[in-house]
């Protein structure tokens, strides 16, 4: 189940990816129209930053420093162009959802290993949350919590215990509070619940 709702994830990523980048394309066409200019910037960039990095592979410095001071250049004519027309900075580069993972649902890590994005975490924290019974804590927690329901009458043979189940109750209730405030420490142990279905 959890790879069926990962994968039904990662779809949702790639369908928001690949429309961002449609978008981006569509703003670039209608912003290249307006001003030509700066698409031949934008071409100029690309092709002088492949061969920026050609140079470097072959330890060409000099052609390398040559090229950046160009890239340097038209940085320079770009942002002014864009402040020309009042155009914002991020114009030009895609609207992910996710600027950290850019819609991908991974990230590589410094020692280049792959590792899930916080936003996908948070999605799949997020859609276990809103399938389990936690969704009405606002009104089922241990403020609205009521012990009168649980009968306060003594009995060794029913229950098992030498207190009632409103005592029983009350103990548990104040055990959970307890793990609740101490949950971040290593002392803690958890708690386990047994019982049939419906068990009060």
């Amino acid at each position: 189940m959890t790879n069926e709702i990962l994968n039904s994830l990662l779809k949702e990523y790639d369908r928001k990816k690949i429309q961002a980048e449609i978008d981006l394309d569509i703003r670039k066409k209608e912003l290249y129209e307006k001003i030509p200019e700066l698409q031949k910037i934008e071409n100029d960039l690309s092709t002088y930053a492949i061969e920026t990095t050609k140079n470097i592979l072959l330890y060409k410095n000099n052609s390398a420093n040559d090229l950046k001071e160009k890239i340097s250049l038209l940085n320079t004519k770009k942002n002014e162009i864009f402040k020309k027309y009042n155009i914002d900075k991020n114009y030009l580069t895609p609207n992910y959802n996710c600027s950290i993972c850019q819609d991908t649902g991974y990230v590589i890590t410094n020692n280049y290993q792959k590792q899930m994005c916080n936003c996908l975490k948070q999605k799949l924290i997020d859609y276990s949350f809103n399938n389990s019974n936690m969704t009405n804590l606002n009104t089922e927690n241990f403020s609205t919590f009521n012990e009168n329901i649980f009968s306060d009458d003594v009995d060794i043979q029913k229950y098992k215990f030498n207190i009632s189940p409103r005592e029983n109750i009350k103990n548990i209730k104040k055990k959970c509070e307890n793990f609740i405030v101490n949950f971040d420490k290593k002392e803690t142990k958890n708690l386990l619940f047994t019982g049939n279905t419906g068990l009060r």
